[in-house]
């Protein structure tokens, strides 16, 4: 028998909660319980994305959100600066040109972190930019952005910052209001804890304004149209009944915990998670600026096919990992370390690993990340 270890950054698992929920009898939306527990749901996105503003929620993936986010913003032709930090940095280059929007792109190193320096420099560049789409959690690289300085420079420039937090909302902290963030979105298979299915995301007044003369084609993904059905404890269109039963025992969950404690167990996962990988003689990949949900790890030269450790890992032993994308497929292996997770599965993953790499040919003593972990998760980070 071989048990699965789901330790992916989205999907990630499920709690034993909400899988009951999940199992539960479908509901028809245009009920008045349905409107009841959408209320609920409706009050506690909110207070995740720490916001007064209505956080909309789309049947759809992250990538639903993003997509939204420029279709219901700009116009054709206007100009936005993307931050390409990785693979989904490059997803708004794309989204952006798909739409007719001239990108003007920042190419980071893998790993890297968007400097504030540079990012004022192409403001001041493209003077007539409309907005910077940019990640708060680069979740192929591992690596975490400067999300209040992008969104200070972007308010002290009239530009909307729009931040793809889909592996960042509910892991560490984005108070959407208090830093002045015009559009932050997320997905519901990140750290909310439900399956793949939905998307959440929520506009500023700023924000709200200038969809206001966006010109671009929008209908399913019409953001206004959305709103005015929140308002009523509705979605415009079919909703996914099932995740929205499950998003409200999730998000209790969350609310038990309180969001200074959630950010300050993935911080410390985090830290317990790099200090193993370091213990073995492994370097992470966002070395200065590395993300509390995911954690890149670089592939060792003493291994020559990269690709074989998360497949061996998966294959062999039911820890379920993922690499890199792209230009990283092979150089890089990534351990989540978000949402459903405690210590006991960052432990698990790092014994697997130890397993793999003795047997990959880059031997480790065993118990080496596994006790760093341990020492820096006992001592409350790192000493």
């Amino acid at each position: 028998m071989k048990k699965t270890y789901l330790l992916t950054p989205g999907p990630t698992p499920i709690p034993e909660r909400v899988a009951a929920i999940l199992g539960q009898p479908v509901v028809h939306h245009r009920t008045p319980g349905f409107e009841t527990l959408f209320q609920e749901v409706r009050e506690n996105l909110k207070w995740v994305f720490q916001t007064k503003q209505e956080v909309l929620c789309l049947a759809a993936s992250g990538t639903g959100a993003m997509e939204a986010a420029v279709s219901n913003l700009f116009s054709p032709g206007e100009k936005v600066i993307t931050v390409n930090g990785g693979k989904f940095g490059e997803r708004w280059t794309k989204i952006a040109n798909a739409f007719g929007l001239t990108a003007i792109e920042i190419k980071l190193e893998p790993g890297a972190a968007v400097k504030p320096s540079e990012l004022e420099k192409t403001i001041a560049a493209h003077s007539d930019a409309k907005a910077v789409l940019f990640q708060a959690s680069e979740t192929s690289t591992g690596s975490a952005q400067p999300v209040k300085a992008v969104a200070d420079l972007c308010r002290k420039n009239g530009l909307l910052s729009v931040c793809d937090a889909i592996t960042a909302a509910g892991v560490f902290d984005l108070p959407m209001d208090a830093w002045g963030i015009d559009v932050l979105m997320t997905g519901s298979q990140k750290a909310m804890m439900i399956p793949p299915g939905m998307a959440f995301i929520a506009l500023s007044d700023r924000a709200w304004k200038k969809s206001e003369s966006s010109t671009l084609p929008k209908f399913y993904l019409n953001l206004k149209k959305e709103r005015d059905a929140h308002l009523k404890n509705q979605t415009a269109w079919t909703p996914a009944t099932s995740l929205v039963m499950g998003l409200q025992e999730s998000l209790r969950m969350m609310r038990e915990e309180g969001l200074e404690n959630i950010f300050k167990r993935h911080a410390l996962l985090a830290a317990s998670t790099r200090a193993a990988v370091e213990a073995l003689g492994l370097e992470v990949l966002a070395k200065d600026s590395p993300s509390s949900a995911v954690t890149a790890v670089k592939v060792p030269s003493s291994i020559q096919e990269g690709k074989k450790i998360p497949k061996l890992m998966r294959d062999r032993y039911g820890v379920v990992i993922t690499g890199g994308q792209d230009e990283l497929a092979g150089k890089i292996f990534r351990l989540s370390h978000f949402g459903y997770c405690s210590i006991f599965d960052v432990t698990t993953a790092i014994s697997c690993l130890e397993l793999v790499l003795n047997e990959l040919g880059h031997p480790v003593a065993y118990g080496t990340g596994v006790g760093a972990a341990l020492k820096t998760y006992a001592a409350g980070g790192p000493g």
